[in-house]
């Protein structure tokens, strides 16, 4: 079997997920990869065979998704052309990860498309969500990478075709500690935001991780670290808490590797809304915005013990079994019963 497998390349955390997946897909089959929009810091160690811009985000400084540049950056004659060029009928399937090129590329060319992303855990009606609901962001869930068929993670299997986060086999082989810091990743604040704010809490030491920092440099009580995935991965594994966005892959890692979490949505992205109700249910502390107006709620989560842990099983690759099985058994079912009319 011949499969396409395409990544979102804007954040992390497809990329990341991905990295776990691919060795369990090449274990079953031949494997071409495909990523769109790289924003990412994450290594990714596999030839990628087709690179396109795809649909990226452009990310503000101000803690949310900055719609008009993200319009402005993005041209839909450009689009177009990545999309009747991709070579989806050169495949046998193919597996998207909320990539948009590849996912239009099938529907307009009728060919069979199997997506597997967090973001289709979101569309189940049994998931967390806010009471306010988001006409666009619910929007861009269903139609950013449309899907013959669905497959999501989330941070418990709420539905049939929901399966528990992906956790890196570099985070499963972290030795936990408990230093005297608290790990700060938080990508949509500028580096002078996420000072202005920690910077008050003087008798807490922070290490700030920054997509924006080019060399480390400390202020006061905080530290600045450019993004090293590695010196990441092992100071969220030694430090006492994580604040972070309600993204999907660090909170499933921080619960993880068992460290108090405290997420801020990203400020008009209504996968991290949600994620910020499915976290708070399970008792991690959900803050709307980092200011000064919530320096009381990151203190009195400094000061409590409350410790929210999931130990996430390694299921790779009795998930990616189960979805090729799957695919195998309604396909050959549809040949048969198509011979059988003809």
């Amino acid at each position: 079997m011949k499969i396409l497998y395409a990544i979102q390349g804007t954040g992390n955390g497809h990329l990341t997920r991905a990295t776990e997946i691919i060795p369990t897909l090449l274990n079953r089959a031949q494997v071409d990869i495909l990523i769109s929009g790289k924003q990412s810091e994450v290594p990714f160690p596999y030839e990628v065979k087709y690179d396109f811009k795809g649909i990226p985000f452009v990310f503000g400084k101000k803690g949310g998704i900055d719609y008009w540049k993200t319009f402005t950056s993005n041209n839909l004659f450009r689009i177009i052309k990545e999309i009747y060029k991709c070579k989806v009928k050169d495949y046998d399937l193919v597996i998207n990860d909320f990539e948009p090129i590849s996912a239009w590329a099938c529907f307009l060319k009728g060919k069979k498309c199997i997506s597997l992303s967090h973001q289709n855990a979101l569309l189940s009606n049994k998931v967390p969500k806010p009471k306010t609901k988001s006409r666009i962001g619910n929007f861009i869930l269903r139609n950013y990478a449309p899907a013959s068929e669905k497959y999501g993670f989330h941070f418990k299997s709420y539905d049939n075709s929901i399966f528990p986060a992906i956790i890196r086999k570099e985070i499963r082989e972290q030795t936990i500690k408990e230093k005297n810091y608290y790990t700060v990743y938080l990508p949509s604040y500028s580096d002078k935001r996420i000072i202005k704010v920690l910077s008050k809490i003087k008798s807490t030491k922070w290490k700030v991780f920054s997509k924006n920092c080019k060399k480390a440099y400390s202020y006061e009580n905080i530290t600045i670290k450019p993004i090293d995935n590695k010196k990441f991965q092992r100071s969220m594994a030694h430090c006492k808490g994580i604040i972070c966005g309600a993204g999907f892959e660090t909170p499933a890692e921080a619960l993880f590797l068992k460290k108090k979490l405290l997420v801020i949505p990203m400020k008009g992205q209504y996968e991290q809304a949600c994620n910020a109700v499915s976290l708070k249910k399970l008792g991690v502390t959900v803050i709307n915005k980092l200011d000064k107006k919530h320096l009381f709620d990151i203190k009195q989560w400094l000061y409590s013990n409350k410790i929210v842990s999931i130990s996430f099983p390694d299921q790779n690759q009795f998930i990616i079994d189960k979805i090729l099985t799957n695919y195998i058994i309604i396909t050959e079912l549809s040949q048969e019963i198509i011979e059988n009319i003809s």
